[in-house]
């Protein structure tokens, strides 16, 4: 059934390595959303709950960091090891600010938490680049981690989301976070409100990039955030609606702040409409 663009399913199994899609449920017209691709999933039951084009392979801009965090854990390297950002760190494809200057020393483990929860470009090059192997090999490892998902059409070109070669489908995604879930580092470091990195006499505070998980109506326990401009604005979430562990997958969507909007949407639409007890 499809309103406003929107296909309200159940029955959608999320059995790795394998999914399905069965049944139409009832929907609710007055739902529409104004990202491009979105997916709800009841996390607990496998079953698709609000489905629109999610089987398009689209950028996921820094929504990659999912994946880069498990391809660096996966690793099992000294989180303490101190990194520095280099000059190779530096965005030259599409010249993005960052908050952190060449020659800063910091743990790998820290690097990761800016890059998850900061979304901090050099932070995630520098965790690529210092890779056994090189960045070469990571990019290796990524893709590799993606089949052994068994991800559909998802590939990837770098660590950071910069690059529009980075694609996804959000099913994929499904997939990369239900995966992601079960690093209790991700978990943390995607859903902490804030971070501050001492730099000598200095301090730089890092906000999460996902406003909703300083919003006291949301109980989030995976976040992640995504903008370049071939990708639009992405979110994805595990969080906690009507009761139930769910997956919330949204992809390019128009204004700054219509992800949000969006997220809302969907967590006010299962509120009203499906019974916390999940019959």
């Amino acid at each position: 059934m499809s309103l406003n663009g929107v296909k309200l399913v159940l029955g959608f199994v999320l059995t790795l390595p394998t999914l399905t899609l069965s049944a139409a449920a009832h929907g609710n017209p007055k739902l529409s959303l104004k990202s491009a691709s979105a997916l709800v999933l009841d996390q607990a039951t496998g079953r698709t709950i609000l489905e629109k084009q999610a089987g398009a392979a689209v950028p996921i801009a820094s929504l990659t960091k999912l994946m880069t965090a498990m391809v660096l854990l996966d690793a099992h390297l000294d989180p303490l090891e101190l990194l520095t950002i280099t000059n190779e760190d530096k965005d030259m494809l599409r010249h993005s600010r960052s908050r952190l200057p060449v020659g800063t020393r910091l743990p790998r483990e820290q690097a990761l938490l800016l890059a998850l929860l900061a979304s901090e470009n050099r932070a995630a090059h520098a965790l690529g680049r210092t890779f056994p192997g090189g960045l070469s090999a990571f990019v290796l490892a990524m893709n590799a981690k993606a089949k052994v998902l068994g991800l559909s059409v998802a590939r990837f070109e770098d660590p950071t989301g910069l690059s529009s070669g980075n694609v996804a489908s959000a099913m994929d995604l499904a997939r990369i976070m239900e995966a992601a879930y079960h690093y209790p580092e991700i978990r943390d470091f995607t859903t902490r409100p804030e971070t501050t990195l001492q730099t000598g006499r200095h301090s730089i505070e890092f906000p999460n990039t996902n406003a909703l998980v300083r919003n006291s109506r949301w109980t989030i326990g995976l976040s992640k955030t995504g903008y370049i401009e071939e990708a639009g604005r992405c979110l994805v979430m595990q969080a906690m609606l009507a009761n139930r562990p769910v997956l919330i997958i949204l992809l390019d969507s128009w204004g700054k702040y219509s992800r949000l909007g969006d997220a809302n949407r969907i967590k006010q639409w299962m509120e009203a409409r499906i019974p916390n007890n999940g019959k």
